[in-house]
């Protein structure tokens, strides 16, 4: 990385591929996948998430693309983008601190034991409500929302208000929508995504060892 990456309470280092520590761009053509990785963490027990967002060569953002731990306990994520026309892009990484998943493991655990269950259900609630201001507006918000109120319905019993929460349906909203905090930018990197034949136009093709073996 460039030596004026930002460092923020959830840093970004070492995003690959870096060509030259960015001074060169990566190389692709339209419709090729490749992967992005960061080294991403922040001190304390607290989760962290991030994403990868691909530039076009106008400038526009395209939707960031989530990124997952390759091998947990080492604080390496990646994720595969694909730009999709020739020209000049960048790439960046976004990391952030994710309170929902920090709740989650807390409420998996103390609830069944009986601990603060009441404090971790208001907490939920409250989480849940601000993250469905993240959902675009309809179903998948509604759902959000409904988890926000069964978590604060002293009426349910406790574990199903802890069950509407962790559906498996909001779960995968929420992945597609976090509710991100404290969120850190890595400096941009370049990308060169040019037409396919670039990649067989090489010299090296008419390098005579490439035609095969000479008839004697």
């Amino acid at each position: 990385m460039k030596a004026t990456e930002p460092i923020g309470r959830v840093p970004v280092r070492d995003v690959r591929p870096a060509v030259e520590c960015g001074r060169r761009p990566a190389k692709a053509v339209p419709g090729e996948t490749f992967q992005v990785t960061a080294t991403v963490f922040r001190e304390g027990h607290d989760a962290v998430g991030a994403n990868v967002v691909l530039c076009d060569p106008a400038g526009r953002p395209g939707p960031w693309t989530p990124m997952r731990e390759l091998v947990p306990g080492t604080d390496r994520w990646g994720a595969e983008v694909t730009p999709d026309a020739t020209g000049r892009w960048t790439y960046h990484v976004e990391a952030w601190s994710a309170p929902l998943t920090t709740w989650r493991r807390h409420a998996r655990v103390k609830i069944p034991a009986g601990v603060d269950t009441g404090l971790v259900l208001e907490e939920g609630a409250g989480l849940y409500e601000r993250a469905a201001a993240e959902v675009p507006e309809g179903a998948d918000r509604e759902r959000v929302l409904a988890a926000a109120r069964a978590l604060g319905d002293d009426s349910l019993p406790v574990p199903t208000r802890l069950a509407h929460a962790l559906a498996p349906e909001v779960d995968d909203i929420l992945a597609r929508h976090p509710l991100r905090e404290l969120v850190t930018v890595s400096e941009p990197l370049p990308l060169l995504v040019e037409r396919e034949r670039a990649l067989y136009g090489s010299w090296y093709e008419f390098f005579p060892r490439s035609e095969g073996t000479p008839e004697r």
